[in-house]
């Protein structure tokens, strides 16, 4: 659904480093080291900030998208999302989307653009090892 025409949308975006709009996308959203919460309106990044996710080492499920929703984000973009925090996200009405890649900038912008999909769960397990050995969401090998 897009927002209406002039309406402010808050996303949050998994990202690596504090650099805000420059940073590169966090694949594993769980352990994505900082979130950035960008402005969006009439399309256009209107403000971005960069917070530092205080649940990145040890969390217990729903803590992080509790924290998202409590930001005022209304879209959680990243590069991959197990399929609990994307129940949660559904349940406190953000929408998600996976497969960002690039910057958060670039992210944003292809997800504007319609070309980010709705957020599918990435093929970990029903046990979501906490050990995670692999380097990003989706691509385990």
């Amino acid at each position: 659904l897009a927002a209406p025409q002039g309406a402010l949308a808050v996303f949050a975006i998994t990202a690596e480093t504090a650099a805000g709009l420059d940073s590169q996308v966090a694949q594993h959203f769980g352990h994505a080291p900082y979130f950035v919460l960008a402005d969006v309106a009439d399309g256009q990044v209107t403000g971005a900030v960069s917070l530092v996710n205080p649940f990145a080492e040890a969390h217990e499920p729903g803590q992080i998208p509790d924290f998202i929703h409590r930001q005022g984000a209304e879209v959680m973009l990243s590069g991959g999302m197990g399929a609990r925090a994307i129940d949660f996200f559904n349940q406190a009405g953000v929408r998600t989307a996976t497969g960002a890649s690039g910057t958060v900038r670039q992210a944003l912008e292809r997800y504007l653009a319609g070309a980010l999909t709705p957020a599918a769960p990435c093929a970990e397990g029903a046990g979501h090892d906490h050990g995670h050995g692999h380097g990003d969401g989706c691509s385990h090998g």
